[in-house]
Order: C-alpha cells, then structure tokens, then sequence
C-alpha cells in the first residue's frame, strides 16, 4: 500500500480528555448563564475552541463584546488546564504506546494533526512527545477541521504525500478532514464513524501496522 506515516489526532485517540473539556465548557457556559449538556458537546468533538464557543453563544442565542469573547476563551482553557495537571504516560489509551514503539521500529514517520492548541504540552506530559516528528496543533493552522489543513501541512512537514499517510481520528469532523485531503481515514473508538471512516477499530489495540506497510 505504501504507507509511510502515522498522523494522529489528540483527544480520543491518544488520549482521552473529553470529559475535562466538558466540564470546563460547562463551566464557561454556565458564566453565561446557558444550559450545556453532554449531548450539546457532542458537536464540539475536533472543534477548535474559537468555533466552539461561538456555538454555545448560539445555543444560548447570546452576542457578546470581543473582550468577554477572549475572557470566556481564557477561562475556559484556564478550566481544563487545571483539570489535567496530573496528565501522566498512565493515561493512554489502549494501544498507542505498543503502536508508537512498532511504528517507530519499523521507520515510520508519525505526525499530530489537532485542534488544541495545549497539543504540545499534553505529549509532554504524557510521555510521548519525542516519537512524534512533526506535531501541528490549533497555532498552525488557519482552518479548523474538517478542512484538511492541518493534516496537509503534517503531510507537507513530513515531505510526503497525503497517499502515504494513515489518519486516526475518533470525530466526523476529523475523518471529513482526512479524506478532503487525500488521505486513508481511520476512525478510532466512535462507533458513528462506521461507514464514514476508510476503516474503523474500537480501539488501536485492534490495529495492526502490517496490514498496512
């Protein structure tokens, strides 16, 4: 097949912090006074956190002055930063490690393509972050998924082609993004994204990297 690179999203496939971005966007929200539920996150899975505010100031019907939209911004961040400061190499999910050290024995590039712009400190902390030879996260990019920039400039980085690259994501809107850009999509952990996805796994202890080199 000639694959060459592994390109990993963040949060539900690495690692999983939905439920701290929850209830810090929660958080956020409720300093607004609009009600936000986990079936409301939904719609924020692979969002940026610009857009992602803007769409709870909709569900509330709310306009607010760019300032407080900063403000809110900072706080919300401020909420999920404090929440994973024990984040530690424990905090895996199934799988990635064991894929990580195969990927990487067998001379495979491997790449992040994520929304957060905490992506860096999150590998940090958990770990990981010297396998990974590129890593672009929200501060890279202009275009939020599931626009394929951000996994077309991990391709570029790399110096490879979207052909020779497996994405793994765990969100429609990351999947829509992988395959808007040329690339073999692997969904991760959602059950929604079968079908959608080129492939899917419940999880990447399920994955074997021969099926594809």
């Amino acid at each position: 097949m000639g694959y060459r690179a592994l390109l990993f999203d963040l949060d539900g496939v690495i690692v999983s912090t939905e439920k701290n971005h929850f209830h810090a966007w929660k958080k956020t929200a409720s300093q607004l006074g609009i009600s936000f539920s986990e079936k409301d996150n939904e719609a924020l899975k692979g969002v940026n956190r610009v857009d992602s505010l803007k769409h709870i100031l909709a569900l509330g019907k709310r306009i607010v002055l760019d300032e407080e939209f900063e403000a809110l911004l900072h706080f919300k961040n401020e909420e999920y930063l404090s929440s994973i400061e024990d984040l530690c190499i424990k905090d895996l999910l199934p799988g990635v490690f064991d894929l990580l050290n195969l990927a990487k024995n067998k001379g495979f590039n491997i790449g992040l393509g994520s929304s957060s712009k905490n992506a860096p400190m999150i590998l940090e902390r958990l770990e990981i972050a010297a396998y990974f030879d590129v890593a672009i996260d929200g501060n890279g990019v202009t275009r939020p998924k599931p626009d394929p920039e951000v996994f077309l400039n991990g391709a570029k980085r790399l110096g490879l082609s979207p052909s020779e690259c497996l994405v793994f994501e765990d969100a429609q809107s990351g999947i829509q993004a992988a395959k808007a850009g040329g690339f073999f999509a692997i969904g991760v952990g959602n059950p929604w994204l079968i079908g959608l996805a080129d492939d899917y796994y419940n999880s990447l202890t399920e994955f074997s990297l021969e099926r594809y080199a």
